[in-house]
């Protein structure tokens, strides 16, 4: 059974970094392109970044995050990451990972809140 257990949000100053982390069982890595997504209160879950699978890497970001986010993974270690750069208080949400398109059940996500 494929689990994905997301961590390193908090609570950041305007103008902050976070780096978010997810680590996935099961074969997803293997097998899919992994994605970044974001859910804020009263809004649709969306996807903020994906990068395919193996060893190219080839990225893809929201508008809203493109030159402040960056989307990595560990393919060794099973691991997909979120670097966030000079964070809005709009970039408040509960931050997800999943394959790309989604093909499984959704962490717990971790909660990024900006705010002075």
């Amino acid at each position: 059974q494929v689990q994905l257990v997301e961590s390193g949000g908090g609570l950041v100053q305007p103008g902050g970094s976070l780096r978010l982390s997810c680590a996935a069982s099961g074969s997803i890595f293997s097998r899919y392109a992994m994605g970044w997504y974001r859910q804020a209160p009263g809004k649709q879950r969306e996807l903020v970044a994906r990068i395919t699978r193996g060893g190219g890497g080839n990225t893809n970001y929201a508008d809203s995050v493109k030159g402040r986010f960056t989307i990595s993974r560990d393919n060794a270690k099973n691991t997909v990451y979120l670097q966030m750069n000079s964070l809005k208080p709009e970039d408040t949400a509960v931050y997800y990972c999943n394959a790309y398109p989604a093909v499984t059940l959704w962490g717990q996500g971790t909660q990024v809140t900006v705010s002075s």
